[in-house]
């Protein structure tokens, strides 16, 4: 693991049914991971009533479910296309969420079901104020072995304090059990 000065790995916290909880914290940010099984996302959307023709795609991606918290005195700023994601050595996809919504549209989804799955996700862009606390999920493509995370966020009123770097060298892609 490269060193990072003021990154805490806590490493993994607990352990949840069939997923591990893991974070990464720095002076103003706290980010808590936990890896979703296919079985779980594509639960999760059925029971909202998703068509298979929505949930088959859903069931073969890399799902983990993030929570920000500002831990911090001042605004933290995230900008999900200031995060980065590899695995093996190479640049890792995260599936923005608008290309996921152009494909449901031009599936012919229901609104109510491009919105519901639009709720889920990780904003893109959003503040964080003292003490506030977000989260969503995030998709990748499914990998074996460990991902890499490097997040910056941008802080203060004007987005010009010091910035909050994190890398988090293991998150991983859970599969379900056999």
């Amino acid at each position: 693991m490269r060193p990072v000065t003021t990154l805490l790995l806590l490493g993994i916290l607990a352990l949840t049914g069939l997923t591990a909880v893991y974070a990464a914290k720095e002076a103003a940010v706290e980010l808590q991971f936990k890896p979703r099984t296919p079985d779980q996302m594509s639960a999760f959307y059925e029971a909202r009533g998703f068509p298979d023709a929505m949930i088959k795609p859903l069931h073969a991606q890399c799902f983990i479910t993030v929570r920000v918290t500002n831990t911090g005195q001042q605004i933290v700023w995230l900008d999900l296309a200031r995060w980065t994601f590899t695995a093996n050595g190479k640049p890792l996809k995260r599936y923005h969420r608008n290309d996921w919504l152009e494909k449901w549209k031009k599936m012919g989804m229901p609104a109510a079901h491009r919105s519901t799955f639009r709720w889920t996700l990780l904003p893109e862009r959003l503040d964080y104020q003292p003490g506030e606390s977000e989260g969503g999920n995030i998709i990748l493509p499914r990998v074996k072995g460990p991902v890499h995370l490097h997040a910056e966020f941008a802080t203060g009123e004007d987005r010009k304090g010091p910035p909050v770097k994190l890398d988090f060298d293991n998150l991983r892609c859970v599969s379900n059990l056999p």
